[in-house]
C-alpha cells in the first residue's frame, strides 16, 4: 500500500532503508543464524564439559578421582574423602570403618586380624575392672568354705608342734570321685588367712569362684587361704615378718600333704598353684616359684611386696630347677601403688630375657592405673583364675 503511495524512486529508498534496518536488529533479535558450538564453552551450562570439568556441571561425570562438586560420583579407587560408602584401597579404614583393611591393621577394625594374635589374645584375657555380674552372689550352684585345722610347727622359732589354721573353698558338686586342681592364696604382711574374706557365703572370692564356675568359664577347683606366718607368734598380725620366709617349709612338710589326706585333689606339680597379694605375692615369687618350683606349675602375684627378688636373680633361682617348667606366671599392679609398684615392677622387668623358662606364651605382666588395695587384689585375682589351670 505504502508503495502505491509513493513514488517509483521513494519507494524504492525507503525499501531499502527497511531491508538496511532488519539485519541490523538481526542479531539482537536471535532471527539471525545460530552461532555455531565452541568445544569447553563455559557459558554453555547445559553442555557436556570435557571430562573432569565439573565446576558448572555438579551433575556431570567428573574425571576419574574428582568428587569435589560431585559427591554421589564415581572417585578414583581409594578415595573416600567425601564418598564415604566407596570401596577403599586396600588397608584405607580412616574413613571406611566397615571396609577391609590391610592385614594386621585393625585400629578402625575392631573385628580384623591383628598382627600380634597372641598379644591381642593375651589383652582380651585379663580385664581392667570387675565385671559386676561375676561379683552377684549366686543362689544356686554355690560352693560352700570351711574353716580347717592343720598340725604343722614353728619353723621361725624353735621347731615346737603348732595348730594352725585356714579356709578352704570347695565348688558346687565336691566329690570325692573326682581330682581337683587346688590354688594356695596367701595374704599380705598385715593380714591373715582371713584377709581375703573367704570365710563364708558372702566372700567376694567365693562369689568370683561360684560364677565363673556356673558360667562355664573355669573348671572347678579348690582354693585354700592359710596363715603366711610359720611361726608360734602367727594370729599376731605384727609379729616379726621374717617368720614370712620360712613357709616353703610349712608347705612343703605340713600344709600340702594335710590338703591331700583329706581332700580329693590332685597331687602333681601341675596340679597346684600359688598366688597372693603383697607380702603374699613376695611369697608366690620367692617362695613358690623359686624355691619350690617342683611343688608348683602355676603362679599370680598381686602388688608384689618390696622383698620381692629382682627379675635377676628370680632366673638365678630357677636355673637350679632345669628340667621343670612354669605353666603360667600372672603379676599384677597399680601405677599408684606407693608401696609395691617399684619392687613388682623390678621382679619382672625383662625377666623374659633372663629366663627360658619364661615367655609371651606363658607370662603376662599387667600394670594399670590403682592403688595398694582390694580394688588391684580382687582383680588380679579374676584375672588369674581365668587362667590358671587352664591347657593353652
Amino acid at each position: 500500500m505504502l508503495y502505491h503511495l509513493l513514488s517509483g524512486q521513494s519507494a524504492r529508498r525507503l525499501c531499502c532503508l527497511f531491508v538496511s534496518g532488519l539485519l541490523v536488529l538481526a542479531p539482537l533479535t536471535g532471527c539471525g543464524e545460530k552461532a555455531p558450538d565452541i568445544p569447553g564453552n563455559s557459558n554453555q551450562p547445559t553442555s557436556a564439559p570435557a571430562d573432569g570439568d565439573s565446576e558448572n556441571n555438579p551433575t556431570g561425570s567428573p574425571a576419574d578421582g574428582d568428587s569435589e562438586n560431585n559427591p554421589t560420583g564415581s572417585p578414583a579407587e581409594g578415595d573416600s574423602e567425601n564418598n564415604p560408602t566407596s570401596t577403599p584401597a586396600d588397608g584405607d579404614s580412616e574413613n571406611n570403618p566397615t571396609g577391609s583393611p590391610a592385614d594386621g591393621d585393625s585400629e578402625n577394625n575392631p573385628t580384623g586380624s591383628p598382627a600380634d594374635d597372641n598379644q591381642k589374645e593375651e589383652e582380651s584375657m585379663f580385664k581392667d575392672m570387675l565385671d559386676y555380674k561375676v561379683i552377684k552372689k549366686r543362689e544356686d550352684n554355690c560352693g560352700t568354705v570351711e574353716k580347717i585345722s592343720y598340725q604343722t610347727k614353728d619353723y621361725y622359732g624353735d621347731q615346737s608342734e603348732i595348730t594352725k589354721y585356714a579356709y578352704i573353698y570347695l565348688p558346687y558338686g565336691y566329690s570325692e570321685e573326682t581330682k581337683y586342681n587346688v590354688l594356695y592364696l596367701m595374704h599380705g604382711i598385715g593380714g591373715s588367712e582371713r584377709e581375703w574374706g573367704m570365710t563364708g557365703d558372702d566372700s567376694k572370692i567365693k562369689k568370683i569362684m561360684d560364677n565363673l564356675i556356673y558360667s562355664g568359664e573355669i573348671e572347678p577347683f579348690i582354693v585354700v587361704t592359710p596363715n603366711g606366718r610359720s611361726s608360734s607368734d602367727f594370729a599376731n598380725t605384727n609379729a616379726d615378718y621374717n617368720s614370712f620366709y620360712s613357709f616353703g617349709q610349712e608347705l612343703r612338710g605340713d600344709l600340702i600333704p594335710f590338703i591331700e589326706s583329706n581332700y580329693s585333689v590332685g597331687t602333681e606339680r601341675e596340679n597346684r598353684a600359688m598366688a597372693g597379694l603383697s607380702m603374699g605375692g613376695m611369697q608366690t615369687i620367692n617362695i613358690g616359684m623359686c624355691e619350690c618350683l617342683d611343688l608348683f606349675s602355676w603362679f599370680g602375684a598381686f602388688s608384689a611386696a618390696p622383698t620381692s627378688y629382682p627379675a635377676s636373680q628370680v632366673a638365678e633361682k630357677l636355673a637350679q630347677f632345669p628340667d621343670l617348667d612354669i605353666k603360667y606366671y600372672y603379676a599384677i599392679c597399680g601405677t599408684e601403688d606407693g608401696v609395691a609398684y617399684s619392687s613388682a615392677k623390678n621382679s619382672v622387668r625383662g625377666l623374659t630375657a633372663v629366663t627360658d623358662k619364661l615367655s609371651d606364651e606363658n607370662f603376662y605382666w599387667h600394670e594399670l592405673p590403682g592403688a595398694h588395695d582390694f580394688d588391684i587384689w580382687y582383680l588380679g585375682f579374676y584375672n588369674f583364675a581365668r587362667v590358671v589351670f587352664q591347657n593353652r
